[in-house]
C-alpha cells in the first residue's frame, strides 16, 4: 500500500475514495451512462454481444470523444482535454 501511496503521489494523482451515501465523486461516470444510454443504446436492439460492443466503441470514438464537450471539462471535448493534459505534462517535464 505504501509503494502503491508513493507512485500516486510521485504521479501527482489524487485517489478518489467514496463515503457510504456520498455518490457526488462519481458523477461523471454517472453522465456517461447517462448519455450513452439516451443517446447510443436507447430502443435498439442488438442481435450479437459483437454488436453491441461495435455499436458502443463507435460511439466513445465516433462521437462521443472526439465531438462532445462537457461541462466538467470546460465544454472541451474528452480528446481535446486529453490533449491539453498531456501537452501541459510535456512542458513540465521538459
Amino acid at each position: 500500500a505504501f509503494a502503491f501511496r508513493q507512485l500516486l503521489d510521485s504521479l501527482n494523482v489524487v485517489q478518489s475514495f467514496s463515503k457510504k451515501g456520498y455518490p457526488f465523486d462519481n458523477a461523471v461516470c454517472e453522465s456517461f451512462f447517462k448519455y450513452l444510454k439516451k443517446e447510443e443504446t436507447n430502443r435498439k436492439t442488438y442481435h450479437t454481444f459483437e454488436e453491441l460492443k461495435s455499436s458502443i466503441f463507435e460511439y466513445i470514438e465516433g462521437y462521443y470523444n472526439p465531438k462532445r464537450p462537457h461541462g466538467a471539462l470546460g465544454y472541451l471535448t474528452p480528446n481535446e482535454a486529453e490533449a491539453a493534459y498531456d501537452s501541459q505534462i510535456s512542458s513540465a517535464s521538459a
